[in-house]
């Protein structure tokens, strides 16, 4: 089953657009917020929610509330956790049956884990991350990682092993300090999980079986 769904966010922020895709017979589904500079019907968030669709688990992709209304600036914190609050609850009850993951690519899933870390609904039953990203270009740092130890969900980390993002000693220290947390690292891929023209989805969607399992 494909369906759109516009998912009320609040008076204020007014609507978002979302696409579900649920196999029969699923009982996972990802919460899939998009990155910064694109969308949720940018290719890659359209090729990953079809191959985890091909092996059995459901996405909801949506737009946050700035790429809704076509700006480019990204919505302050408090907005984009507002967003994902209600899409999460959104996806929960239209879809009582499956687990929720939050999920996110860059900074769909540092929004994510900001909102785990405030509060975490008891539906919700981990975190998958698409490239954290940890630090701005060139500027190492840990100081975005902060907020992660305060969440008690499971964890999954996706990340290019030449991620500019991400420096990977650096990922690796934050996530050997989280007790809930895992990495698989995609080696030679950079932040958009690419090792050289090809784009390494079927090693994201094959980690993501495997973690959820």
């Amino acid at each position: 089953m494909t369906k759109e769904f516009k998912i009320h966010i609040s008076e204020k922020l007014g609507e978002v657009s979302a696409i579900a895709q649920v196999p029969d017979g699923s009982d996972k589904l990802l919460v899939l917020a998009h990155g910064a500079g694109a969308g949720m019907t940018h290719s890659f968030m359209v090729e990953l929610a079809n191959q985890l669709f091909e092996v059995g688990i459901a996405t909801m992709r949506y737009n946050l509330v700035y790429m809704e209304n076509g700006k480019k600036r990204p919505d302050v914190p408090a907005v984009a956790h507002k967003a994902i609050e209600m899409v999460s609850e959104f996806a929960n009850s239209n879809f009582p049956n499956h687990s929720i993951f939050l999920s996110g690519k860059s900074f769909g899933g540092r929004m994510s884990s900001q909102r785990t870390a405030k509060e975490s609904p008891d539906f919700v039953k981990g975190l998958i991350f698409f490239g954290f990203p940890l630090h701005a270009i060139g500027k190492p740092s840990k100081d975005r990682a902060e907020h992660l130890y305060e969440i008690k969900d499971p964890m999954l980390f996706l990340q290019g092993s030449k991620d500019k993002l991400a420096t990977i000693e650096l990922i690796e220290e934050v996530v050997a300090d989280l007790p809930t947390a895992e990495m698989v690292v995609l080696e030679d891929a950079d932040h958009s999980f690419k090792r050289k023209k090809e784009v390494l989805i079927p090693e994201l969607v094959e980690a993501v079986v495997k973690w959820l399992k």
